[in-house]
């Protein structure tokens, strides 16, 4: 969303007190020319043979999403068999998706082999499993290569206490059950965490999944994940895609040639690719002057958008109904019975009750992570491009509430 002499727009110009008024609020709003523009952006950074961008579904999983970033020539990275049905449903060739499950049963394992996906697997009980009972089907490993990296504990999923992947330290064990099992290891696979800044942590973790390939003979490609930076304010760092980009891409080809085969270089950008584009459009309840604070109350909670609660990540915010106003301190809150905050004294045009506030970088892990809670019903989503707007999803009502409840007779 861009400042303009006329007030904030989203491109084509489009005026997101416009779609408040044409969809109520509280919604999200994605702008896909940005979805196409980060795609676009993290493609032309890496120079190898064979690159292969596969959209995280977990991070937005409308199918309208999958189907654009179909488009543009993404793979998909599933975590649940649902992913998988949706962007099969989206038009995703089943070899164009890789499941990269975690702690999953190998019920769930059987049907994503039988929907005929590719699959990388996250432990040695579920390798000596899934490859005793299909051995001759190609897969995948991941690997956690204790390595710290991202913006916060939570999102930080390659240290030596985390869930994910089979430690390095593993791999004799690991090439016991696929010399005894005679498997087809296609791709090794890493991923360290998200909002990763220091591109040198990540070149690091990136040596270490090189040394481990070696030890298998046959692969086709080597995913390193994602978990790339974006500003979240004016100001702020960022990955620069487009510099690690030019050592990474050297790097690769090099190992490549060590290998002895051209290899595809895959990551699975989610939040890179529609953190931006997302826009959290709610409209302010109530504006109340405490000893201590001035909040400016909205129509949404933490139930719609839990991140800053969550992970004590910052959103930037702005007020699109008085872009020009005197600043003021405010701390944004919510309408949920709990302590429900999106931004404590932040500078912010004068609010007055009934403005319209935006609420940016929401595109990533915003719905995604929307509930019911207090039985508040979830919003509308909303995609822009070339100038239109298209509702993706409608507003929950009261019917959806209780659409799975069973009402018993017993009282």
């Amino acid at each position: 969303m861009q400042l303009t002499k006329e007030g904030y727009r989203l491109s084509e110009n489009i005026n997101p007190i416009s779609l408040c008024q044409k969809y109520g609020t509280p919604i999200y709003v994605y702008d896909a020319h940005l979805f196409e523009r980060q795609y676009l952006r993290m493609k032309n950074a890496f120079d190898v043979p064979n690159l292969k961008l596969n959209y995280a579904v977990k991070a937005l999983s409308n199918i309208n999403v999958l189907k654009f970033f179909r488009q543009l020539g993404a793979g998909l990275d599933c975590v649940s068999i649902q992913e998988i049905e949706i962007g099969l449903l989206a038009g995703f060739p089943p070899n164009n998706i890789i499941f990269t499950p975690s702690s999953v049963s190998l019920q769930e394992m059987r049907l994503a082999q039988a929907k005929g996906v590719r699959i990388n697997i996250d432990s040695i009980p579920m390798l000596e499993l899934f490859g005793s009972e299909f051995p001759d089907m190609p897969i995948g490993l991941r690997f956690n290569p204790h390595v710290f990296a991202g913006g916060n504990r939570k999102i930080s999923v390659g240290h030596i206490n985390s869930k994910f992947g089979i430690s390095v330290h593993q791999l004799p064990h690991v090439l016991r059950i696929v010399n005894r099992l005679n498997l087809n290891i296609e791709g090794v696979h890493i991923h360290t965490g998200s909002d990763i800044l220091d591109t040198d942590v990540f070149l690091a973790a990136t040596e270490i999944l090189f040394n481990t390939a070696k030890e298998f003979d046959n692969l086709d490609y080597i995913d390193f994940g994602s978990g790339f930076k974006v500003a979240y304010k004016e100001g702020d760092i960022e990955t620069d895609i487009e510099l690690l980009g030019q050592k990474f891409s050297k790097r690769f080809n090099q190992f490549c040639k060590e290998y002895g085969k051209e290899l595809t270089l895959m990551f699975e950008p989610g939040k890179y690719l529609v953190s931006q584009a997302g826009t959290f459009l709610v409209q302010t309840n109530i504006v109340k002057q405490t000893t201590a604070a001035v909040f400016a109350g909205v129509n949404s909670g933490l139930n719609h958008l839990i991140r800053p609660m969550f992970y004590d990540a910052y959103h930037h915010i702005v007020n699109i109904s008085n872009p020009y106003g005197k600043k003021r301190i405010y701390s944004i809150v919510g309408y949920i019975c709990e302590t429900d905050t999106f931004g404590v004294d932040r500078q912010i045009s004068e609010i007055k009750e009934g403005d319209y506030l935006a609420i940016l970088n929401a595109g990533a892990y915003g719905f995604m992570m929307a509930s019911n809670y207090n039985s508040r019903l979830r919003p509308a989503e909303i995609l822009v491009y070339k100038g239109n707007d298209y509702l993706i999803r409608k507003a929950e009502n009261l019917d959806d509430l209780l659409r799975n409840q069973e009402i018993i007779d017993i009282f």
